[in-house]
């Protein structure tokens, strides 16, 4: 229950390095050997507006455990590893029961973003049947989300997408009309169903493991306004970037593709691009047709694990080897070396230098005798 300024002080005199997260709100953050731990000071509010409080400090450990947001966050434990649960939370943590603490309407209206955090903490470690008043009290403020910072609810989205089920936490969200505040986007809740299946037990390949951004993907409707959506979450250019890619792809991988086609698109495109594309081509498809044909899902493995573990190879020459033919530079040069590079993929990338250069020689010697 140390005050931040003692805090600050005990950790100076132990040479650790700190950041002054939140004194206000009593929050230090200790590093040390690059890891990260956030101390705070036991805490009572004094005012909330629903976006942030007035706190004051305190050291009656059952008052703080009071302004939790849930039961199982309300636990704390001794340096010798004994637990102190105040709201019963070992129980409902061992059930599957994400309540508040105190009364829900009083605890959402405290601080809005609780909304998001009931879902995020249910479909991770929720089971059904949901609480009833938490579940209320979420939908009756759900307005209220519209106060809150972009960035607060693109880090909720994503963490509540790498939940082991996220499908039907998206529909608990539906439900209570969060989806339509902040996401409305997502109207495949199907796709992102069979996304989380297939990297959870329907499909085992090193490296599809849970990825909240391509799921994010797939939950989102085909004509989805990227741009829009991108400006409103404050999403990086990276994650535009990638979303982008993901959504213009996957159409084109309707019927499996084989590998080599796979790794012409990996060579075009990157690994990651096509990843997150046969992931949603394969997912869209098992919504609307939840048994594949038995070739088909054959051909989706061997061309997903392609895009997880194939390298393309390096183009084996240059501009410089194009001007050493006699070509100037200039857009041709550029132009001469596609042609090739197509020509090389379409081989299966086998060709090397020499096989390049004679294909690119003749090419442009072609060229020369149709323009006579």
């Amino acid at each position: 229950p140390e005050t931040p300024e003692t805090v600050i002080s005990r950790l100076t005199e132990a040479g650790v390095h700190y950041i002054p997260t939140g004194l206000s709100h009593g929050t230090v953050t200790a590093v040390i050997d690059k890891r990260v731990f956030e101390v705070t000071t036991l805490r009572c509010d004094l005012k909330t507006d629903g976006r942030r409080a007035v706190v004051a400090f305190t050291d009656d450990w059952i008052i703080d455990s009071s302004r939790r947001d849930f039961t199982i966050n309300a636990l704390s434990s001794n340096r010798d590893g004994d637990v102190y649960d105040y709201h019963d939370g070992i129980a409902d943590l061992a059930h599957g029961r994400i309540r508040f603490v105190g009364r829900a309407d009083d605890r959402v209206c405290e601080d809005y973003l609780r909304i998001l955090r009931y879902f995020r903490f249910f479909g991770h470690y929720g089971r059904p049947p949901y609480n009833v008043a938490a579940f209320n009290a979420c939908r009756k403020h759900v307005d209220n989300l519209r106060s809150i910072s972009a960035e607060r609810i693109h880090h909720e989205i994503l963490r509540t997408l790498a939940a082991p089920e996220p499908a039907d936490v998206f529909i608990m969200m539906r439900d209570a009309h969060v989806l339509e505040t902040v996401l409305p986007e997502a109207t495949e809740i199907g796709t992102l169903r069979c996304a989380a299946w297939l990297a959870a037990r329907g499909v085992v390949i090193d490296g599809l493991v849970p990825d909240p951004l391509r799921r994010l993907g797939a939950v989102l409707s085909p004509d989805c306004d990227l741009d829009a959506l991108s400006d409103r979450l404050k999403l990086s250019n990276k994650e535009t970037d990638r979303l982008r890619k993901m959504k213009s792809l996957a159409p084109t991988l309707v019927l499996p593709s084989d590998i080599a086609s796979t790794q012409r698109l990996i060579k075009l495109h990157g690994n990651e691009a096509v990843g997150d594309a046969q992931v949603l081509a394969w997912a869209t498809r098992l919504s609307d047709q939840a048994k594949l044909p038995s070739d088909e899902t054959a051909a989706r493995r061997a061309a997903l694990e392609a895009a997880f573990v194939w390298q393309a190879p390096h183009f084996p020459i240059r501009g410089d080897d194009v001007k050493a033919l006699g070509i100037s530079p200039g857009p041709e040069i550029g132009t001469a070396l596609r042609a090739v590079e197509d020509w090389w993929a379409e081989g299966d990338f086998v060709a090397d230098r020499e096989d390049c250069l004679r294909y690119l020689k003749t090419m442009i010697e072609n060229q020369g005798k149709s323009r006579i």
